[in-house]
């Protein structure tokens, strides 16, 4: 039985190597300095005769060049894979899970404005929207605000320098009064945007994000308010949360209440297990003369209830508390921090 051609094999093995690293393994086995094995099938032609060496040279050179060029098509072929290649090749395997791609998605706020608009979109509001550098007579004027009044202290105001009175506004209300003067009662309308304030602790922040809504009609009451409030609260926190009304004050609103959220937070801010996440009440009459409204009293005679004016009610939710509610974040500033481990969880 005939001897297998050593050489034959290489040139198949040669074929087989699938890295770069095997194919210069193989090309070391041959053409290695000391022991390729070319190389010593070279060095034993000395050993020939001369018809024997001759014969045998040619030969070993007619290998060595299709050696050669087996290993340069095969480095090549490595180097640039041909589409067949890659077909049956693992790296183009289809069914192949590649590392799901990191994708990025809104901030805890904006997504929760987004879902406010959507609550109340579903209660007949409209969303209107104003600047957030507001002149003196919009952002406490014409809310019924008077110059004395704690509100323009310079501890919670930002002021704008320059002639005009103008600050960075306080509140979203200004916004309200745009929207009364431009449109005619009955309405609905919210808006919502950052405020500046100089507060700085675990529950506030020199600049926060504000929900106001207005209606307006002639038999708006508090117990509207109350239901619209109750509501919402329900939609953007659970059907569970748990809340309370008590009086306050606020110039703008005549009765004035707060409502509250029952909040696990922090042993060390948290007060009482409640926080205030909204002002609320019954529009002064004032404001609404302010932007035009009738809200006269009748003739003396008519009950009013036969003749009502326009009246309606105002709220301002904290949306960032709303937020460290629906979410238990202890402190507003981790909200405004950035934290990529923080906003990840989210």
């Amino acid at each position: 039985m005939a001897q297998a051609n050593p050489w034959s094999a290489y040139i198949d093995r040669i074929r087989e190597a699938h890295t770069p690293e095997a194919l210069d393994t193989l090309e070391h086995e041959l053409f290695g300095r000391k022991e390729g094995a070319m190389t010593l099938a070279m060095k034993a032609l000395k050993d020939l005769d001369a018809e024997g060496k001759k014969q045998q040279a040619q030969e070993l050179n007619t290998w060595k060049k299709q050696l050669t060029e087996t290993i340069a098509e095969q480095r090549t072929a490595l180097l640039h894979p041909s589409d067949d290649a890659l077909a049956s090749s693992d790296a183009m395997d289809i069914t192949l899970s590649l590392p799901p791609r990191e994708r990025g998605s809104l901030h805890l706020i904006p997504s929760f404005m987004e879902h406010a608009a959507d609550v109340f979109g579903r209660m007949g509001f409209d969303v209107a929207t104003g600047p957030e550098v507001e002149s003196e007579e919009m952002n406490f004027d014409m809310l019924n605000i008077p110059p004395d009044h704690p509100a323009r202290d310079a501890q919670d105001t930002f002021w704008v320098q320059g002639k005009d009175k103008r600050v960075l506004r306080t509140h979203t209300s200004p916004v309200q009064i745009r929207y009364m003067r431009e449109h005619k009662p009955p309405l609905r309308m919210i808006c919502m945007g950052k405020v500046y304030r100089k507060d700085a602790d675990a529950t506030h922040s020199p600049v926060f994000h504000q929900l106001e809504g207005l209606m307006i009609g002639k038999d708006v009451s508090l117990a509207n308010m109350k239901a619209v409030m109750v509501n919402a609260v329900r939609e953007l926190l659970g059907r569970d949360v748990e809340y309370r009304f008590r009086t306050g004050y606020f110039p703008f609103v005549e009765p004035g209440l707060e409502m509250d959220i029952r909040w696990q937070g922090d042993e060390q801010t948290r007060e009482g297990n409640w926080l205030e996440v909204v002002g609320c009440g019954m529009v002064h009459p004032n404001v609404l003369k302010n932007c035009g409204i009738d809200v006269e009293e009748g003739d003396g005679v008519t009950p009013r209830q036969l003749n009502p004016t326009w009246q309606g009610f105002a709220f301002g939710f904290g949306i960032d508390r709303l937020v460290m509610i629906k979410h238990q974040i202890p402190s507003i500033k981790m909200l405004f921090e950035g934290d990529m481990r923080f906003l990840r969880q989210f």
